[in-house]
């Protein structure tokens, strides 16, 4: 079962139901965050509240995809009333390809911190059921105000080196009012970041996390995550200047999702009912790894399969003036 989060400017966001060519419009609430809230409240299973709510209303799908009517898509999970309690984050080195892509930016040393990481994680990454495995690589990406939906352009903003695609999936929760969390589900994801900051030197990473990301355009509630085979582009005026298959999933990753998970939400602080988290679960190929600098305009594409319809974000990136930010006294 797959979700979208669209909106209307003369109407209310709404949330509809992927079914084949048409998004049929659920009735009652207008956030999947909502539709989360009203399972945990009643009892109910997320994936049979949603069927029992689906209307009489649809829509186009191939029209509201192309991005040529007033509906837009927004991220396909957020905090729609606070952006501020959905935190942002991810798990690096997860994959093979992450870790030697990291291990080449900084060659120089003979055992990189990166691979020593990724080792622990072959080691210990995968507990048996009670045991507590190795804590994975984490890093904070940001709020919900940094997330976009399909569509929407990722931004390189005037300080930055450098942007550029990480064609993930992420997983999707919210923290109930006894301060469980519970897996929505997952969606694709692009967990944009700037490499060339990164590649001057590894404590450079939590900066180069701090950049705006997308989500999207369905979200899967009853996904099959052991193996998922996809693929990724850059477009650039109209042509493909750079495609790679990718995969992910626990039967490519040294880290299990349930480990994953233990040691984000092992911290009370991540544990706040009526949270959102949207946690990026680690890529295994980027076009900077193949030496592709991304250029304003350019358009990313990911596409996982079982996870609906391609993600697709152009980039821009600004030219202006940086302008030094200084803290005003009271």
């Amino acid at each position: 079962m797959r979700l979208v989060q669209i909106t209307h400017p003369s109407s209310r966001r709404r949330v509809a139901l992927v079914d084949g060519s048409r998004l049929r419009l659920l009735a009652t609430h207008r956030s999947v965050y909502a539709f989360a809230q009203a399972a945990i409240e009643t009892g109910c299973r997320l994936k049979d509240l949603v069927l029992g709510d689906v209307s009489d209303v649809s829509l186009d799908y191939d029209e509201v995809y192309s991005l040529t009517t007033d509906w837009t898509f927004l991220p396909s999970f957020d905090h729609p009333t606070e952006p501020a309690c959905c935190l942002v984050s991810g798990t690096g080195l997860t994959h093979l390809s992450s870790a030697a892509h990291r291990d080449a930016m900084h060659a120089a040393e003979s055992v990189t911190d990166s691979m020593r990481m990724y080792r622990l994680g072959v080691e210990q990454g995968k507990p048996a059921p009670g045991e507590t495995g190795a804590a994975p690589e984490w890093f904070y990406k940001g709020t919900g105000t940094i997330v976009r939906g399909h569509g929407a352009y990722l931004h390189v903003p005037n300080f930055a080196e450098d942007g550029g695609e990480e064609p993930e999936i992420a997983a999707l929760y919210i923290i109930d009012h006894a301060g469980v969390p519970r897996r929505l589900g997952m969606t694709p994801a692009n967990e944009f970041s700037d490499h060339e900051i990164e590649k001057q030197n590894y404590l450079y990473l939590a900066h180069s996390k701090l950049r705006s990301c997308s989500i999207g355009p369905e979200l899967v509630l009853d996904p099959d995550f052991s193996l998922v085979r996809g693929s990724v582009s850059i477009e650039r005026d109209g042509r493909i200047l750079w495609t790679r298959p990718i995969s992910t999933g626990e039967q490519r990753m040294c880290h299990s999702l349930s480990n994953i998970e233990h040691h984000h939400f092992k911290y009370e602080a991540h544990r706040r009912p009526g949270d959102a988290h949207v946690h990026f679960l680690g890529a295994d190929a980027f076009s900077f790894g193949d030496g592709i600098a991304l250029a304003d305009g350019d358009h990313m594409a990911i596409h996982w399969e079982g996870f609906g319809r391609a993600l697709r974000n152009p980039v821009r990136v600004d030219t202006s003036s940086g302008r030094i930010v200084s803290a005003a006294e009271l």
